[in-house]
């Protein structure tokens, strides 16, 4: 998914529903940002991506931990130890800085 040429149709779901579905696509062993998210939703901006992930039903199988902030860390939040213990389980691994490899961001530039 190309973030400048696929947007979601919007007048089919509510914009809580297209996060959620593009969040069910994020693959396992990649992350995103909040910001990226919202570039892929007219009109969402990443601080309501991150207000509508914070809402998710407790045990959802959506992949959440897969966001991070726009410096490619955990944002610090009350769930930071569970989003780490994941997303360390699929590999991704911060550096000494706290930031989650690039290469792993998703959608990279060939919208994989």
């Amino acid at each position: 998914m190309n973030l400048s040429e696929n947007k979601l149709n919007t007048m089919d779901i509510s914009p809580q529903e297209q996060i959620f579905l593009l969040l069910s696509q994020i693959p396992q062993g990649r992350f995103t940002t909040y910001g990226r998210l919202a570039k892929m939703l007219p009109g969402v901006h990443a601080r309501q991506v991150a207000r509508m992930l914070s809402q998710l039903p407790e045990g959802t199988q959506l992949p959440w931990h897969r966001v991070v902030n726009s410096q490619f860390k955990v944002a610090d939040f009350h769930g930071r130890g569970e989003q780490s213990a994941r997303l360390t389980a699929e590999g991704l691994l911060v550096s000494a800085s706290g930031r989650l490899p690039k290469e792993k961001l998703w959608p990279d530039e060939h919208g994989f």
